[in-house]
């Protein structure tokens, strides 16, 4: 942030806008690098004004970059809409520039660990997770009652008070009382239930639409990606569930495992229910079967391991206006911290990298994999406009709302999440991460798909920033919340476990923050705080048809 008053602010000294702060009335006199003008138009805290007069066909700058085209001219005082811009990105190309970073200074953290759970194969998982995977949604229905069997029984159901609140209408219907007098109960709403394996911090399930119906391709990418989730860190054993006659065949899923991971070592329990006696048979031995495993599973402890062993994504949704000025930018420093001290960060959403490309090409280490990175993003977008879209479509009616006009402007702020460092590595969907430092993973900007696919390259946890407020998280990767601003920390305090709003009111710094957030990390890593995300079962997992969404 180059300038800035406690009203609005310029981002980068090139900027020809300015960022309201504040709601700013029109009339307001700007006074601005020695001149004063007055605003044309009213201007919501978030959204930006024009500080020049531009003609048709300019350039609208932020960050630094070009974010939009000027539609009609524009005055300087008016507030910039979807009418008078529209979006706008330059080109890029390899340039083989030399690009130097300055790593910051992480002397702080030179001694710190984390508590977590050490693998064979050296990994070190933030969680202990039993993991129920179905080959075909056929299967989905024999995956929900086992869960509830298993929730309800060993500990893990979220959704006691809500079955009690249910209870009460059901007494207060048959005794004829009011039942708008019935209060859902705060108290206790949110707690760890008593559990049969204290090591064991949940049994998940990934029920999806996918495994048949659709094209062989739709099943190669799901085996992969299924294969991915039981290759995770996080993940202890996989009880495995199989019709029988559907595209992702058993044998499909363990190539896919193999190719992954020839050491893979867990406990792997697999069964087809067209070869079942009966499905009350196939889900009782699923559940013995299981039950027996989770006994071993939970002699698993946790111990030391360094930072480096951690793996972050990062993410943002439901994003404002602040989100590239405040959580961006504070993740960002967690994430540089976190590559300084030996760490890996996973930056995805390749349609929120969009006006952003030059530079993320400038930073990877070498020309394969600014290539590779080139590649993706285009057979990208040419997927997308196959299908009678693209990324300028991107921002949700939310954004918009909240001032983010154009996809440039969305994606800018949203690159700020991964920090400064170089990039290390570009991954495809469903790759896994085998490099230190910064990695491009490729998925949707779409919030489960995206986590869904961090997951899937290895993030053992995500830090997830939202404007907006967005009930997001992953079955097997714990996700943290971080808002952009105070007023929707102290809104959505249920799903909220970071607030960076300080930033905006100038009473803390985006370094400061920064460190804020990885303190977080360590302990949510060590099992010493939950975010909210996992206290409420926010298990979210959608597989992505690749061009189909942005």
């Amino acid at each position: 942030m180059e300038k800035t008053s406690d009203k609005f602010l310029q981002i980068d000294l090139r900027d020809n806008v300015l960022v309201a702060l504040k709601p700013l009335e029109k009339g307001t006199s700007i006074t601005w690098l020695g001149e004063s003008f007055r605003l044309i138009d009213d201007i919501p805290a978030k959204h930006k004004f024009f500080i020049q007069d531009l003609p048709v066909g300019e350039k609208a700058i932020m960050y630094g970059a070009t974010v939009g085209s000027i539609q009609q001219q524009v005055v300087r005082g008016s507030r910039m809409t979807v009418d008078n811009t529209k979006h706008a990105t330059d080109s890029f190309d390899y340039r083989n520039v030399s690009f130097k970073w300055q790593a910051p200074d992480v002397s702080k953290y030179s001694h710190s660990t984390f508590n977590g759970y050490h693998r064979k194969d050296g990994r070190v998982g933030t969680a202990n997770y039993w993991l129920f995977i179905p080959t075909v949604f056929c299967e989905n229905r024999n995956m929900d009652v086992i869960k509830e069997a298993l929730h309800n029984e060993l500990g893990y159901a979220v959704t006691e008070t809500y079955k009690a609140y249910t209870h009460q209408l059901v007494e207060a219907f048959k005794n004829g009382e009011d039942l708008n007098s019935i209060n859902l109960s705060q108290d206790n709403f949110i707690k760890k239930n008593d559990r049969l394996f204290n090591n064991i911090d949940g049994i998940k399930f990934l029920n999806h639409q996918g495994g048949c119906g659709g094209t062989r391709q739709d099943a190669t990418t799901l085996g992969k990606l299924l294969a991915s989730y039981a290759d995770h860190p996080n993940v202890a054993g996989i009880t495995l569930l199989s019709l029988g006659c559907q595209h992702l065949q058993v044998k499909d899923f363990l190539s896919h495992l193999k190719e992954r991971n020839p050491s893979f070592d867990k406990p792997l329990i697999i069964f087809e229910q067209q070869q079942s006696e009966s499905e009350a048979v196939l889900i009782k031995e699923a559940i013995r079967q299981t039950f027996l495993q989770l006994v071993l599973a939970n002699k698993t402890e946790r111990h030391p391991a360094p930072l480096s062993k951690l793996c972050v994504g990062v993410k943002c949704g439901g994003s404002d206006g602040f989100s590239g000025i405040s959580a961006n930018p504070a993740v960002g420093h967690c994430a540089d911290l976190m590559v300084a001290l030996g760490g890996t960060v996973l930056l995805a959403e390749f349609p929120e990298l969009c006006g952003a490309e030059q530079d993320l090409i400038d930073r990877s280490v070498s020309e394969p994999v600014a290539r590779k990175f080139m590649q993706l993003m285009n057979d990208y977008s040419q997927q997308a406009h196959a299908v009678g879209s693209g990324f300028h479509m991107n921002p949700s009616p939310g954004n918009i709302k909240d001032g983010l006009i154009t996809d440039a402007i969305k994606s800018i702020g949203a690159c700020k999440k991964g920090g400064t460092s170089p990039i290390t590595d570009v991954l495809d969907y469903t790759e896994p991460t085998v490099k230190p430092g910064l990695n491009l993973v490729c998925t949707p900007g779409n919030d489960v798909e995206a986590t869904t696919g961090k997951a899937a390259s290895g993030a053992t946890l995500i830090l997830f920033t939202t404007g907006l407020g967005t009930p997001t998280g992953n079955p097997v990767c714990p996700v943290i919340k971080i808002a952009t601003n105070t007023q929707l920390a102290q809104r959505m305090s249920d799903i909220i476990d970071i607030d960076t709003g300080s930033i905006i009111e100038g009473t803390s710094s985006i370094e400061e923050m920064g460190e804020v957030i990885l303190d977080y990390v360590i302990k949510a890593a060590s099992g010493e705080v939950i975010p909210k995300a996992v206290l409420l079962g926010q298990d979210d997992f959608i597989p992505w048809k690749r061009g189909v969404s942005l």
